[in-house]
């Protein structure tokens, strides 16, 4: 079941990465404008109070004279004032600017600090305005940079800009709402990857138990996907950091691969809280059903989301993921998977008592898990400042990630005082539960018992007294294939089934 969920996750992941393109725009753009409006928003940008800068390059045949480049800061009473107001006028939106403090630059001959010549160009002269503004101001502010022409026949222009906050490789290419995320996701990529080391060596041990189990496969898939989606978002800062652009591809990969690093990890809890592979070897059909409706409900809003955030997102209102009818869809999704973890992890400590070691620590740190993003969306919605926004919510995101992670880790681990440890059916034992000809709850559930991590002597040094001690009638046998071979032979001489020989020995 699990198997069949987890390839319709890729599947959708690979058709929504053929969907999305990347809606960040580079702090080095360029484009060319060629319409009919009088007014257009080209680019905004987040400087810092000293060190912002802008050098910027503009051409347009000089017959379309005269254009201007307006740039407004985020205060009330200029961008917001003047950005999607249709009942503003193009000199309307220019009268909310400041002369005074260099916020118009005249394309024009006439003003020199626009830095503008005429140019031959066939039949045609163009002119080319080559300079520069410094920022300033009392706190780092996002400024909007747009192109007018009011009273004209439309705008027509080559532009190529580049915004920069300083010299420094980590901030000159930033914009200031974007500062300390590079150094963030690399922190967090060596985290995460000594997270998967360790699963892996923990994931070592438990199989040679024969303890490695379908839910902790998918945790180290999780952690694994995980450290991939961090590699691929430093990659691409690294590169942004180098030349202002970066590659937009490995950014829309590195979401895509976070995403479905949730959805597994997602996944495993509910199928966990429902007690898959620690009181019972398989999902009933309907469950199953109901599992690939809603992960496939979940991905399809996921991919909802990014084509939101690449087609319909506005750059000129600064929106943040979370704060779309997808996001909050996403939202709404996540509580309704904590209602059902909640109704699962009960009916498991219902039925399986002793597993409370495991199941109340895990109910207790997850649902915190649960409620964290939603309540960083609503917090970063409404509470944290837009220029701040990115980098706050970046880091504290990850850090939800990393606490489900070492949570898990550490409740999992197959130490022998570990008390918490969930599984106590080896995997080769499973294969015979699920051949039952009882079918139903006596095929798909294990033999009550607390742990089999208790009574286990090391990895060094066999333990005699689990191997030929019986405590069930489903007790674990290291020599058991020896003894389903054994058991095979008898039956050709009494007619008796496999599973009655085996019980049989179990009695014995």
């Amino acid at each position: 079941m699990e198997v069949r969920v987890g390839e319709r996750l890729l599947c959708l992941a690979v058709l929504s990465s053929a969907l999305c393109v990347d809606s960040v725009f580079g702090k080095y753009v360029k484009g060319i404008v060629n319409t009919k409006e009088d007014w257009v928003f080209l680019t905004r940008f987040c400087f810092l109070t000293d060190f912002g800068h802008l050098d910027f390059r503009f051409r347009y045949p000089k017959s379309r004279c005269c254009q201007n480049i307006l740039l407004y800061f985020d205060d009330s009473s200029q961008w917001p004032a003047v950005y999607k107001r249709h009942e503003k006028n193009c000199y309307q939106k220019e009268a909310v600017l400041r002369p005074e403090n260099n916020q118009v630059i005249n394309l024009t001959t006439h003003y020199p600090w626009s830095g503008c010549v005429v140019e031959g160009e066939g039949n045609e002269e163009v002119l080319s305005c080559v300079g520069g503004r410094s920022f300033r101001s009392v706190r780092e502010r996002w400024w909007y940079i747009a192109l007018s022409k009011c009273g004209g026949d439309g705008l027509q222009l080559e532009y190529e800009m580049k915004l920069t906050n300083g010299q420094s490789f980590w901030t000159q290419h930033f914009s200031a709402d974007e500062f300390g995320i590079l150094e963030t996701d690399i922190t967090f990529l060596v985290i995460f990857s000594l997270v998967f080391l360790l699963s892996c060596y923990f994931a070592y041990n438990l199989k040679g138990r024969q303890l490695l189990h379908t839910t902790y496969k998918m945790f180290m898939t999780a952690a694994g996907v995980e450290v991939l989606s961090l590699l691929f978002h430093c990659v691409y800062w690294g590169l942004y950091a180098r030349d202002g652009v970066g590659n937009g591809s490995l950014k829309i990969l590195g979401k895509l691969l976070f995403s479905v690093s949730f959805l597994v990890f997602l996944l495993m809890l509910i199928l966990l809280g429902k007690g898959f592979t620690v009181t019972r070897a398989r999902i009933s059909h309907s469950g199953t059903v109901k599992l690939s409706i809603y992960m496939t409900v979940y991905t399809i809003t996921y991919i909802i989301l990014f084509i939101y955030e690449a087609e319909f997102f506005d750059p000129g209102e600064v929106l943040y993921a979370y704060d779309s009818p997808a996001g909050y869809g996403l939202m709404g999704l996540q509580l309704l998977a904590y209602v059902w973890f909640c109704y699962a992890v009960l009916v498991s400590l219902k039925h399986y008592p002793e597993k409370q070691p495991f199941y109340v620590p895990f109910f207790t740190t997850y649902t915190l898990w649960f409620f964290a993003v939603p309540v960083m969306a609503l917090i970063a919605n409404f509470g944290i400042p837009r220029w701040a926004r990115e980098k706050i919510v970046n880091g504290i995101q990850l850090g939800i990630h990393l606490y489900a992670h070492i949570v898990f880790l550490i409740i999992t681990r197959p130490s022998a005082a570990n008390k918490n440890f969930p599984y106590h059916v080896r995997t080769s034992q499973i294969g015979i539960l699920l051949s039952s000809p009882k079918g139903g709850e006596g095929g798909e559930s294990f033999p009550h018992h607390a742990y089999g991590n208790g009574s286990f002597l090391g990895d060094s040094q066999p333990n005699f007294t689990e191997l030929f001690s019986i405590q069930s009638c489903s007790a674990v046998f290291k020599l058991e294939g020896r003894i389903l071979r054994l058991a095979q032979q008898i039956q050709q001489i009494t007619n008796l089934t496999v599973f009655e020989m085996h019980t049989y020995l179990c009695q014995t």
